[in-house]
């Protein structure tokens, strides 16, 4: 990915998306309502079997927005970048087409439970080396 490129370009975004932030280790796309910010954020893999040799992964989160305070809750973790980004559209996308205004954290947190970040692994990853 390009430094000076957006991880996912702007007319791939739902409407409402931005990007807030960016940089080496961190994408947070935002959504004004319901007032929404999915993070994709390079961390360690501390919890990978050791025999597969990563030493970081790519945690996907969400935070959401009360009258006093924010509240971050984990969706999952993938092994690169590109299925971070991947894995924040296909949130994207699932609020965008589920949830309205009017719903709160219960239903975005239900509706990004459906979302199967093993399906952003590629199935032909052993042949493209």
């Amino acid at each position: 990915m390009l430094a000076d490129q957006d991880p996912i370009p702007r007319e791939a975004l739902p409407p409402k998306w931005g990007l807030a932030d960016r940089c080496d280790d961190r994408l947070i796309y935002r959504h004004r309502r319901p007032a929404i910010e999915l993070i994709a954020e390079a961390t360690s893999a501390d919890r990978a079997h050791p025999g597969l040799g990563i030493c970081r992964c790519w945690e996907l989160r969400y935070r959401y927005f009360l009258v006093d305070r924010s509240i971050t809750e984990s969706i999952g973790r993938v092994s690169t970048q590109r299925a971070a980004v991947d894995g924040v559209l296909e949130c994207m996308h699932r609020i965008h087409d589920t949830i309205s205004a009017a719903d709160g954290p219960v239903e975005v947190g239900d509706v990004l439970d459906t979302v199967c970040l093993s399906d952003l692994v590629p199935s032909d990853f052993s042949q493209s080396k």
